[in-house]
């Protein structure tokens, strides 16, 4: 459960992160990098597809600078997983919200900008 977000920093279950992260159903991934900074890659998710999550939420920043290329958004489409592309503070509500209907989901929140 997400406890807090704001710019450049999230508290996850009590424990405070100032990276960008990936929350996996039974782990955190801190530190988590793109191949080009505000550009999400198709390989940035190997880890998350691998999961096999019914949903990936992405939070593309505090400002939304971060973007999804329609070719990531139809590669996730076609493992079967659910996109949801949302500002990091939508998003941490958008993911909190999901935990309650008991399906795999996955987060993958860019903190900054």
């Amino acid at each position: 459960m997400i406890d807090s977000y704001s710019f450049g920093q999230i508290v996850v279950d009590g424990k405070r992160y100032t990276s960008d992260i990936i929350i996996f159903p039974n782990r955190i991934k801190d530190n988590w990098r793109r191949k080009e900074g505000h550009c999400l890659n198709i390989e940035d998710l190997k880890e998350v597809i691998q999961e096999k999550p019914e949903i990936l939420v992405v939070g593309v920043g505090y400002f939304g600078f971060v973007r999804v290329p329609v070719e990531v958004k139809e590669y996730v489409k076609s493992k079967g997983i659910d996109l949801i592309t949302q500002s990091t503070k939508v998003a941490c509500i958008t993911f909190n919200s999901l935990l309650k209907s008991k399906k795999k989901v996955v987060a993958a929140l860019h903190l900054a900008c």
